[in-house]
């Protein structure tokens, strides 16, 4: 007998208690955290619909430089053309689907270690050994799967449907809290990936902009930027693709670390108001970005189940701090201070997926200071809607 589909009308019609106001909105069902019947309706509804953030355009600045990324199950080439647009090319070779490359480097050429299929930077097929007798073998309609591609603050952001709209003008409610930070000049020294974390993406999502737990999870080690302080910029709106909350400080230039102060140099083109806040922000459903006063930080969370993530970790800094002869010993206590949110929210989702599994999960209640959660259930149910199986 087979298992009865979670995508069913009662499902779908529960969702509706989730995006009410946040005085009395429910939190999502407990099974769309656990089901892999969901996280694959979430790769069509979501995953290859929506803009997809794979990393900084830094990371390939010149022509020729390439990285790879694998995004549900779909293995990608980041590269930068001879033109010098960065573009996105499928890694499966239109072969046999071997994976043409893998990590990072630098070439003119991209070619499938299988048979030498070979690619130009543009994904066109430049040769293909001894196909002279295959019948109507032509090379133009065998060159790699194009995505689309946008680049915002410094960021690149792929989509595999080719007419998406574009996605700067639905960040626009965001850009004013980041024009003082300058990030597409900014830099950042390199990411980390942390493998296998075990917890849904959404976990990740919503812990990240969660103000409620900051200073108690956070305890002393965020009190300077206390849970009372989180501001929830409006309106929302549904063609948004951003939502953020803002976190004051009872002083300026805090830090999250263990001396509640700055330890790179401050941004300079921040006002002192922005020098006394945070912002935490979701551009679902791959990016959660924060800005601090000396520094920005992101992840990039990737799907491998459902209840399975990894997640590529990265900070951003004005490009005066790398001039410090002290950079790295900074960046290591910097570094030093983060771990301990890192090891204390890894410790919380994991609990937390723990926890969606059992039978007395619950469809909770939001505090005020978790306006962010209802508006991140606004984003998530209306493409729900939009593309649930038994709509159609």
């Amino acid at each position: 007998m087979s298992t009865p589909s979670i995508l069913n009308n009662e499902l779908l019609a529960s969702f509706q208690d989730s995006v009410n106001d946040v005085t009395v909105a429910e939190t999502l069902p407990p099974a769309i955290y656990t089901s892999e019947e969901f996280l694959s309706f979430e790769k069509e509804a979501l995953f290859l619909r929506e803009w997809l953030c794979v990393g900084r355009s830094e990371r390939i600045p010149n022509t020729g430089d390439w990285f790879t990324v694998t995004l549900v199950d779909e293995p990608l080439i980041v590269t930068r053309g001879k033109d010098g647009q960065i573009q996105c090319l499928s890694a499966v070779c239109q072969h046999r689907a071997m994976q043409v490359c893998e990590g990072e480097g630098n070439c003119s050429t991209f070619k499938c270690p299988y048979h030498h299929w070979t690619y130009g930077l543009d994904g066109r097929l430049l040769g293909a050994p001894a196909m002279e007798r295959t019948d109507g073998f032509e090379k133009k309609d065998y060159g790699l799967p194009k995505l689309k591609v946008e680049e915002w603050m410094g960021f690149v952001f792929v989509n595999f449907d080719l007419e998406a709209e574009p996605l700067a003008p639905t960040l626009s409610r965001y850009e004013p809290y980041l024009a003082n930070y300058h990030l597409q000049d900014a830099v950042c020294p390199g990411t980390f990936t942390l493998q296998n974390l075990p917890w849904n993406w959404k976990v990740m999502f919503e812990n990240f902009n969660d103000g409620y737990h900051a200073n108690r999870l956070h305890q002393f080690v965020q009190d300077f930027c206390p849970s009372s302080m989180s501001e929830f910029p409006v309106p929302w709106s549904d063609d948004s693709n951003v939502v953020f909350r803002v976190a004051g400080y009872t002083h300026m230039d805090g830090g999250f670390n263990a001396t509640h102060r700055v330890i790179m140099p401050v941004f300079p083109d921040l006002t002192d108001e922005e020098r006394t806040q945070s912002t935490f922000a979701l551009i679902p459903p791959t990016l959660c970005f924060g800005t601090a006063a000396d520094q920005c930080f992101f992840f990039l969370v990737r799907p491998t189940g459902p209840e399975t993530i990894d997640v590529e970790i990265g900070y951003i800094f004005h490009p005066s701090a790398l001039e410090d002869p002290l950079f790295e010993q900074k960046l290591a206590l910097s570094d030093a201070g983060v771990q301990v949110f890192v090891d204390q929210d890894q410790d919380a989702t994991m609990k937390v997926q723990r926890g969606l599994r059992s039978q007395f999960a619950p469809r909770g209640r939001y505090s005020w200071q978790e306006e962010s959660h209802v508006q991140f259930n606004q984003w998530l149910v209306k493409r729900y809607q939009e593309q649930w199986p038994q709509s159609k």
